[in-house]
């Protein structure tokens, strides 16, 4: 007998799985710009600058030199060399170049790959929340239970470590953040996650710690990595890469730092996933992410995104109606749209049908959020001046 089957509903370990809110938006902009409408970017998380001109030089020259077949599963042997010290000045950690440090296509592909690799069937977890979409689709995808901690907007969305405490369970295998976090902009303090840390010793889980926006840090605040903490090295996982403060989002290269054993699994998932990101992308930035020239640009970067941010905020000082979540990190605010009498899903569609500016709800980034919205810097100070102009515009028309 021939067995009926829809091809089109997919495995059944999809069916947790939702599409990105964030790519429903950027897609509906991109429709919207085709028609000829000029839609201000708040919505993605990508910076607007130029990839470092040493590093596209140090490029081009990899592929003149024919760079261009395969490398170590693990990453081209001389950027891991030079990435030992960024990282070690990142993290306060040595990771062997050799055995502790592993080149992705991208963060995100490492998110994968790491939990794919830890997290079977009916293990638990915690995942603080408001968090990127991708961390509750990839603990869907591998049939594991998603166990959410919601952050207090009213405490700057900082840890709540007895809240983390009351969801641990047997069944804990680990916890997921990211910090700085997208999409609140937090911090998170210090002694937050060294309780953290304990927790995670005591009760024998990993930290999977999403490191991206390291370096984008304001107002004087200090970044600190999960790996810093004592007898933390063994158990955390440090995921992140070179889009968001190289503006490097299109060349897709990101990198795992773990201990050796961890390491090793994670490998067995990687080879089967990507082989190795371009060689010649990796020796390119291998020869330039250290020159002087790429860090003096890097640096203009970083300063360009405290000024942006500095523009939103004193622009929603003046909106009645919106309130904000003080950011002091990555390039995103979170603002409440209840005083206009909306949630946060009807003001990003109000906002780009009418007033064509793109933001992205978020509803779909934890409980408690349906009112906020999700307000990305990473654009130019012309479509900041003109992005907060119409949100303006749209507040006043609704207070009317």
């Amino acid at each position: 007998m021939k067995k009926e089957y829809d091809f089109a509903v997919g495995a059944q370990r999809l069916a947790k799985v939702e599409a990105s809110p964030i790519r429903t938006i950027l897609d509906r902009a991109a429709a919207m710009r085709q028609q000829g409408l000029s839609v201000i970017p708040f919505s993605a998380g990508e910076p607007d600058f130029d990839t470092p001109s040493d590093i596209k030089e140090a490029t081009i020259q990899a592929i003149n030199k024919n760079l261009t077949h395969y490398t170590s599963n693990r990453g081209y042997p001389a950027l891991r060399g030079v990435l030992k010290g960024y990282i070690k000045r990142e993290t306060g950690i040595d990771y062997n170049p050799e055995t502790e440090i592993i080149l992705t296509c991208g963060a995100a592909e490492a998110l994968n790959n790491v939990l794919f690799t830890f997290v079977d069937e009916e293990d638990e977890v915690i995942v603080l929340t408001p968090a990127f979409v991708s961390y509750k689709c990839l603990v869907n995808m591998c049939g594991a239970k998603f166990v959410e901690v919601p952050l207090d907007a009213a405490n700057g969305f900082q840890i709540d470590v007895a809240a983390v405490k009351a969801a641990i369970t047997e069944k804990t295998k680990m916890l997921m953040l990211n910090n700085p976090s997208n999409p609140t902009g937090a911090v998170f303090n210090r002694e937050s996650l060294a309780e953290l840390c304990a927790l995670a010793r005591e009760h024998n889980f990993l930290i999977l710690a999403d490191e991206i926006y390291s370096r984008l840090v304001y107002d004087g605040k200090s970044f600190s990595s999960i790996a810093s903490f004592e007898g933390m090295k063994e158990r955390a996982v440090i995921v992140s890469g070179f889009s968001k403060t190289f503006a490097m989002t299109g060349w897709r290269l990101g990198y795992i730092a773990t201990d050796e054993k961890l390491a090793n699994r994670i490998m067995r998932t990687h080879q089967y996933s990507t082989t190795c990101s371009p060689t010649f992308i990796q020796a390119g930035l291998s020869e330039a992410i250290e020159s002087e020239k790429t860090k003096a640009q890097v640096e203009e970067m970083i300063q360009a995104f405290a000024n942006r941010r500095r523009m939103v905020l004193e622009a929603l000082d003046e909106i009645e109606g919106l309130s904000y979540i003080k950011p002091y990190g990555a390039f995103y605010v979170m603002v409440d749209t209840s005083g206009l009498g909306l949630t946060g899903a009807e003001f990003v569609e109000k906002l780009l049908s009418e007033k064509y500016v793109a933001t992205v709800p978020a509803a779909g980034m934890g409980c408690g959020c349906d009112n906020f919205v999700r307000i990305s810097y990473a654009t130019s100070e012309e479509n900041i001046r003109e992005g907060m102009r119409r949100i303006a515009e749209l507040a006043r028309e609704l207070k009317k």
